[in-house]
């Protein structure tokens, strides 16, 4: 699978963790996909003693295959329940760490 495979958000989500590099970034989920029609935020971490903290060699690229990093998330991601907040912890500018967090009302 390539990125230009992917649907507008799912690739522009790539392209964050991309440059990102490391860090963690945390959105709202709508039908399996990314909305970043609401607020989201990143965190970025950098390292003070000269380690990598430039995005990733392919992220000037417009299409590239995807890593098994990648495919992991968005397998993670089509299980989401819509409106699920989820954090990605993203390590060399691949998700490393994928947290879901879903409200559930009182019965």
């Amino acid at each position: 699978m390539n990125k230009q495979d992917l649907p507008g958000p799912k690739q522009w989500l790539i392209e964050q963790c991309q440059d990102l590099g490391f860090g963690r970034i945390t959105f709202h989920v709508v039908g399996s996909e990314p909305d970043f029609s609401r607020p989201w935020r990143t965190h970025r971490t950098v390292k003070l003693s000269g380690g990598e903290n430039g995005p990733r060699p392919e992220a000037g690229r417009a299409d590239f295959e995807l890593r098994k990093e990648h495919v992991a998330l968005l397998d993670a991601l089509s299980r989401v329940k819509d409106g699920a907040s989820v954090t990605i912890e993203v390590k060399h500018g691949l998700p490393f760490i994928v947290e879901i967090e879903q409200e559930y009302q009182a019965a």
